[in-house]
């Protein structure tokens, strides 16, 4: 056989090779969804790197993965609410735009994407990294009382929450140390191949030894030795989760030098043709066996998705209630505005009577210049209230735009749509609204999912307490030729042996490891199990702490609307008396200074009837979002959040339009 011939059998067993893994790639055991499938269904950019590829992307695993570049423009929506100047924004549209544009949401929509890598390395027989399980909340305004119940107030940007799922260290008092870093090594389910191929080329001087009187036979006169070696050796390595781990390899090796062969012996091969394949299968007995214990990375990653997926659920519904309490602040500031500027206007007019009849001699001029102090601090008070407008339109054009320096939105004037108004819907029961938070907050479900990771590590851990007892069994198949005195083989005889198996080497051992006092794993078992507990006091605590919040939030409800009510009749009775008191200031009986003290209380009145009101609106938000009402009340979907393109409009209910800001129809 030629050279060229050779290195072509190479290259087809090499081929060969190659395909094994590529179908190997394609078993249930490695291609299979973990458990855990995704909640929030979109596009991942991920989704084609989660499947095995196929012969026609052989070169995908080694090609980067180019992502898209974050969006930082406006969404065409924004711009579509902009008419001369003038933004007349809804509720609806407002959160639809939170829904797009927030970057509080944005930033928590790469946590998806990021829990996907854990399952696909997880899939691969690597350690999964963990999830975010924080709440940004780089938004500024629209605060509110209700927060969530697990993990503290990061470092991190927007104040993010420390994770906990798959975390190092832990937060707030809980240890999470032992997460993903106990139980046996898993192996790599993704096959690999390597390849080396090598040439030495060596000279050496024949040196005369104690055999002396046979130096002649094997060098003759020759005053160098020059051996040439040539290799082309290749290894095939696969596990399984079933804790197997297959190794086949396939080595090669051609040696020539410049010793004539008729110096050599019979058997002397110069060239000399070696090959050599071999099959290993190794299987894990005691520490490592099962399925469970080897696919718990896989299992872990799928828990952890479906962690993002409710950490992103519980941004959305922080991110919406925290916008629907910004567009209240927008209607309080800019219905405060309007109790000001009458006000304003109230005591110009009073002013303009006065000196009126202080020119004609009706009314003693002090009258005049209590009117003047009256309409400097309506004046003022205006321009405070103006000023509060503004910012809380900055406040809402920050909440829902990418880019705040945007010209046409940096100019317009937002004016909100929608009015507050107490609603008479009834309050459910408090022991249904508790019940229902329980069963449906996100937060909640992180902590039941962590609990579940943390089962699945003390399996593992008490796994790894176990001995090591590994069978091994393995077939081997050899090969040798070249050219002597008497004969000449090359590769297609060398492959030819071994095929036919001519010179067989097959066996199988058993591999114990027993560490005597096993005081790390030990360690590793007891604080696995002690973590655990940990997370089962402090799941119950957040429960509890639920609880708390969802009853406080319902008592805050009913004093909010307590207290619209006990406004309105005080912003009531400031207007009948301030008009009793004009109609004594037209009979004479009255003056003006007691007829603008009557304004201004009314004016003060009619305030607090709006902070009333917007201090019931927010309460009922609190309600809806520490019971996780908030979403499905609203008509949100969590997959246009997920997507950042709102299919389905925001239907808040309840809504009462405001008729002084309504767009002509």
């Amino acid at each position: 056989m030629s050279l060229s011939q050779a290195i072509d059998s190479v290259r087809r067993a090499v081929a060969l090779v190659a395909v094994v893994g590529m179908i190997s790639t394609g078993m249930p055991a490695q291609s299979a969804p973990a458990e855990g499938t995704a909640q929030v269904s979109y596009n991942s950019p991920l989704a084609e790197k989660t499947h095995p590829f196929s012969m026609l992307g052989v070169w995908k695993p080694f090609t980067p993965h180019t992502l898209p570049q974050p969006v930082l423009r406006n969404t065409d929506r924004l711009h579509s609410l902009i008419h001369n100047g003038r933004m007349l924004l809804s509720l609806d549209d407002a959160v639809a735009l939170v829904l797009e544009n927030n970057f509080d949401i944005a930033i928590a929509r790469y946590n998806l994407d990021i829990a996907d890598t854990d399952i696909l390395l997880a899939r691969s027989g690597g350690t999964v990294r963990g999830v975010s399980t924080g709440v940004l909340s780089g938004t500024p305004g629209g605060t509110s009382s209700a927060e969530s119940t697990s993990g503290t107030t990061g470092s991190g940007t927007g104040g993010t929450s420390s994770g906990t799922s798959g975390a190092g260290t832990g937060s707030g008092g809980i240890v999470s140390s032992t997460q993903n870093s106990v139980g046996s090594a898993i192996d790599s389910y993704d096959p690999t191949l390597t390849g080396t191929i090598s040439a030495d080329r060596a000279t050496a001087v024949p040196q005369l030894s104690s055999s002396s009187a046979y130096y002649p036979i094997y060098y003759g006169n020759l005053t160098r030795i020059q051996q040439n070696t040539n290799q082309y050796n290749f290894q095939y390595n696969q596990g399984w989760s079933t804790g197997t781990l297959a190794t086949v390899s396939f080595n090669n090796e051609r040696i020539t030098n410049n010793i004539p062969l008729t110096l050599g012996a019979a058997s002397f091969y110069n060239p000399d043709l070696e090959s050599a394949w071999k099959v290993q299968v190794r299987q894990h007995l005691l520490q490592g066996f099962g399925l469970s214990n080897n696919r718990r990375e896989i299992v872990i990653a799928g828990n952890n998705r479906k962690v993002a997926d409710a950490s992103f659920r519980w941004q959305v519904i922080s991110t919406v209630a925290q916008m629907n309490n910004i567009y209240w602040d927008l209607v309080n500031a800019y219905e405060t505005l309007k109790v000001k500027q009458t006000a304003l206007e109230f005591a110009e007019r009073t002013l303009s009577d006065n000196q009126k009849q202080v020119s004609i001699g009706t009314l003693a001029p002090i009258e005049v210049v209590s009117a003047e102090s009256s309409v400097a601090t309506a004046r003022q008070n205006l321009i405070v209230a103006q000023t509060q407008l503004q910012y809380q339109q900055l406040i809402t054009k920050n909440a829902i735009a990418r880019n705040f320096s945007d010209p046409e939105l940096t100019a317009a004037e937002i004016v909100p749509t929608d009015s507050m108004a107490l609603s008479d819907e009834p309050l459910p029961p408090v022991e249904a609204l508790v019940n229902y938070a329980l069963a449906n907050r996100p937060d909640i479900h992180e902590s039941e999912l962590n609990l579940r990771n943390n089962e699945i590590n003390n399996k593992a851990a008490r796994n790894a307490l176990l001995p090591t007892l590994d069978v091994v069994g393995y077939y081997q198949g050899g090969g040798q030729g070249g050219r002597t005195e008497s004969s000449n083989s090359g590769y297609g005889d060398v492959f030819s042996q071994l095929v036919n198996r001519n010179i067989p080497d097959k066996g199988a051992y058993v591999s114990l490891t027993i560490p005597l006092r096993n005081r790390a794993a030990q360690a590793s078992q007891i604080r696995s199990q002690l973590e655990y507990h940990q997370n089962q006091l402090n799941f119950q605590q957040q429960k509890n702490t639920v609880n708390l919040q969802v009853r406080n939030a319902a008592f805050s409800l009913q004093q909010a609307k307590a207290g619209v009510e006990a406004a309105r009749a005080a912003r009531d009775y400031a207007a009948e008396s301030l008009s009793a008191e004009q109609k004594k200031f037209a009979l004479g009986a009255s003056t003006s200074y007691l007829v603008l003290q009557q304004q201004s209380n009314f004016t003060q009145k009619a305030s607090d009837y709006i902070a009333a009101l917007s201090t019931y609106e927010k309460a009922r938000v609190s309600l809806e979002q520490v019971t996780a009402t908030i979403l499905d009340r609203n008509g949100i979907a969590v997959e246009d959040a997920a997507r950042g393109q709102v299919t389905r409009m925001p239907n808040v209910p309840g809504l009462v339009p405001n008729q002084t800001t309504q767009p002509a129809k």
